[in-house]
């Protein structure tokens, strides 16, 4: 879980992650997921962000059943589908679900 200090420290990446879902024409539960699932995961280093808010956006989306695909939530958060394929499970499992096996 994330303290409200969270969201503010790091409002520009909300609002990354809300454009891209704009972009991505994503609704209102994948946003909050992504939101949530950020804050909760939020990295100490600035530059393992972008991969960590695109996973998040990714895995949000899941959760809520609005999948979209890797690639397209990659190019969304302008970083490749590598970052989102190498986080999206760790975000799923630290945050108590189990990632589906497909």
């Amino acid at each position: 879980m994330y303290r409200a200090r969270d969201r503010v420290d790091n409002e520009e990446w909300v609002s990354r992650l809300t454009r891209a879902a704009d972009g991505l024409d994503l609704g209102s539960e994948a946003r909050s997921n992504a939101v949530d699932l950020f804050l909760s995961n939020v990295p100490d280093e600035e530059r393992s962000k972008p991969a960590i808010a695109a996973a998040s956006l990714y895995a949000g989306a899941l959760i809520a059943g609005d999948e979209r695909s890797q690639s397209a939530v990659a190019s969304a958060m302008d970083v490749t589908r590598l970052s989102v394929q190498n986080h999206w499970k760790s975000l799923l499992e630290a945050s108590g679900f189990r990632p589906p096996e497909w």
